[in-house]
């Protein structure tokens, strides 16, 4: 039996866990629940993924979408933890209305004691970038009403620290475009997000393979959130399981630390002891 991706890397690293707003998890890959083919085909792809974070858009499930109809029962939610997220939200006050819903629609499905939510204003249709201005203020909102609050943001450092300053327990930088599979297109923006953050950095947005996967984590990101490109791969079930070993294979390559960056080759062998 081929262990997990975390369990490999807890072998090294025991202590080396995620933690957000006080919530531990093995894991440090997310995943969303839209864009499948079918929903068991969705149930293959978390499962194969490692995933203990799930997130799902609480106006589909509520409107039951296509897509969505019987999403919220068809994950074992003792297994995963839900992230409602704010999908479709326009403006601040509908996102706060909605994750009211969403903590509702936790507790309904037994998780009494989850108030977290992905937080996503995005008034722009065309290229799905985020409202800064309109996700602060949801943020605040929201922080004052008890919530866990993971905004998605631009990979904007001046923003990531003022929504941590008001309490978000993470930031979620894009890597490029929602769905887009650009990859990370920002990583000089993330990077200074990473040092200034005292709070989990989730890359969001833009992975399509599973090397810019481990590059987003090798940058020192905390966790990474991927729909997409698993969904909407040839194999949905074999991107799971790629993604989620590729997380791993990141934080685990930053966490052993990689050789400099040298000008000049430098031999693997040493010179010592060669026949002349």
């Amino acid at each position: 039996m081929v262990a997990s991706p975390a369990a490999t890397l807890t072998e090294h690293y025991p202590t080396d866990q995620l933690t957000i707003a006080g919530r531990t998890f093995r894991s440090r890959l997310m995943t969303g629940t839209g864009k499948y083919g079918s929903l068991e085909q969705m149930q293959q792809s978390i499962a194969a993924s490692g995933s203990e974070i799930v997130t799902v858009a609480v106006r589909r499930v509520q409107t039951k979408a296509p897509g969505h109809e019987g999403l919220a029962e068809a994950l074992d939610w003792t297994k995963v933890w839900m992230l409602p997220n704010t999908a479709g939200c326009k403006t601040a006050e509908e996102a706060v209305r909605v994750a009211r819903l969403g903590r509702e629609m936790a507790k309904l499905l037994g998780q009494e004691d989850n108030n977290f939510v992905k937080l996503e204003v995005i008034p722009d249709a065309k290229y799905l970038l985020p409202d800064p201005i309109g996700t602060l203020e949801a943020a605040e909102q929201l922080v004052k009403e008890g919530f866990a609050v993971l905004p998605y943001i631009n990979a904007d450092p001046m923003l990531a620290k003022r929504l941590e300053e008001v309490g978000c327990v993470t930031v979620m930088p894009l890597g490029s475009p929602i769905g887009s599979g650009q990859g990370i297109k920002n990583a000089a923006n993330i990077q200074i997000i990473i040092e200034e953050a005292g709070v989990p950095v989730v890359v969001d947005a833009g992975i399509g393979t599973p090397s810019e996967a481990a590059y987003s984590m090798e940058l020192g990101a905390d966790a990474l959130l991927i729909n997409s490109a698993i969904a909407l791969a040839q194999n949905p079930v074999a991107m799971g399981r790629a993604m989620g070993m590729a997380t791993e294979a990141g934080r685990l390559a930053y966490l052993a630390g990689r050789i400099p960056v040298k000008t000049y080759a430098s031999a693997s062998s040493p010179l010592s002891g060669t026949i002349n």
